[in-house]
């Protein structure tokens, strides 16, 4: 077994990759310290709530990814509220920001991104302006909400982050419009028929979305934020809420000379261009063998199993990546589970069930080859999408949009 005793792990980044990480090496048999630095302060949560139940009942502790006591008995060392300014790849040293330096003999970067802030007019002065992304911006927009009388707020971005959010704060009472630039909410993401379902979803529980609406300015006067778009149209609003993407953390390692393409570029165990430093979740630019292609990945999933490869390799372990890709979404009541990546299909099937009304599914094809499947309220469909998808299995399409053929593993082939 390798000898790790004397030497020392350090994690930049505690969110699920970087926390994750840290367990699994302990699990792969690392004997040495392991030191995890974020500049959030709050212990290590989960991210997907902040959007769902943590803006409406506000309990972060409910959302810990790991108590705090287990940090203590895998001998784990939190460092929260700390930045890492630099790293120093001659002498393997992290420079901690006022606080001088850390040594590592390896060094995993899980630095994550940040919300983008749009270069909008006026943005920088509005009132009760925030990303969500972290939870003190869940945080911050409870207490906006709380204390605020008529409770209008405008999301801008029709994006998972944005739909997510308006369902949630719904449920507050608050009154809630989402601006949309492109001409149909998911554009970049999902197929028409999946928009148009979200679209009429929200409309039904009183949320009202506006595509072909760009936010040219913010004009802001004694607390109350006017927003007007490029069609000449103007919403007023007491909270606004930001939700149109994301930057990649790529600063620190740039600066370090790593290679940079898209994200932090890794080789099949997560490893940087440099052997003594990995780079896990999504902050990546990692080959996936399924897609024969370098992929970057917003995705609990991608950070869980990159944290594992690159444990497993650190430990002297030869651990491959290769999975497919899935994600989730919850709104409101329904459900969405996606596998596999839609970009390049030509063909879509729509499979409703005959004894669900709330239950369908949208497979997405190349020609024939299988690309990806988004199911709602339909787990039968999430798995064995993945199962046909991880195969590259040859399904009869004829078969599969017609109801009355039950939905099992062989039935589609």
């Amino acid at each position: 077994m390798l000898d790790t005793a004397n030497q020392v792990c350090v994690v930049i980044g505690a969110s699920h990759a970087g926390v994750n990480f840290a367990f699994n090496l302990r699990k792969e048999g690392w004997q040495g310290e392991v030191i995890l630095f974020d500049s959030d302060p709050n212990i290590p949560y989960h991210r997907p709530p902040l959007s769902k139940s943590y803006i409406i009942d506000g309990d972060l502790n409910s959302n810990l990814l790991k108590p705090l006591e287990s940090y203590k008995k895998d001998n784990i060392t939190l460092k929260l509220g700390v930045k890492v300014s630099s790293i120093n790849r001659n002498n393997r040293t992290i420079s901690i920001e006022n606080k001088g330096t850390q040594k590592y003999d390896k060094l995993v970067i899980a630095t994550g991104a940040r919300p983008f802030i749009p270069p909008i007019s006026g943005i920088d002065s509005a009132a009760n302006l925030f990303p969500m992304r972290t939870a003190n911006d869940a945080i911050e927009i409870k207490k906006a909400i709380d204390s605020s009388e008529k409770k209008r707020v405008i999301i801008i971005g029709g994006g998972y982050i944005g739909l997510e959010t308006a369902a949630s704060l719904k449920k507050t009472g608050a009154s809630v419009t989402v601006l949309e630039r492109e001409e149909r909410i998911l554009a970049r993401v999902t197929a028409p028929v999946m928009s148009d379902y979200f679209m009429e979803l929200h409309q039904q529980n009183d949320v009202q979305i506006l595509t072909n609406n760009n936010v040219s300015f913010i004009k802001t006067e004694n607390g109350l934020n006017t927003i007007f778009c490029d069609n000449e149209t103007s919403f007023e609003a007491d909270i606004v809420i930001v939700g149109v993407g994301i930057r990649v953390n790529t600063e620190l390692a740039d600066t370090a000379g790593l290679e940079i393409e898209q994200g932090i570029k890794v080789n099949e165990f997560s490893q940087t261009n440099d052997e003594n430093i990995y780079a896990i979740g999504d902050c990546t630019f990692h080959y996936n063998p399924h897609y024969k292609r370098y992929l970057r990945l917003e995705s609990v999933q991608n950070a869980v199993d990159q944290s594992k490869v690159a444990a497993a390799s650190i430990c002297d372990k030869q651990l491959v990546y290769d999975t497919i890709p899935w994600f989730w979404s919850d709104q409101y009541d329904v459900k969405l589970q996606m596998v596999g990546l839609s970009n390049g299909y030509n063909d879509v099937i729509v499979r409703k069930e005959e004894t669900e009304n709330t239950s369908f599914s949208v497979w997405y094809f190349k020609d024939d080859a299988l690309l990806a499947v988004d199911a709602i309220n339909n787990g039968k469909a999430f798995v064995l999408g993945t199962r046909f998808i991880k195969g590259k299995q040859k399904i009869n399409k004829t078969k599969l949009v017609d109801v009355s053929i039950p939905m099992k593993p062989t039935t589609f082939l």
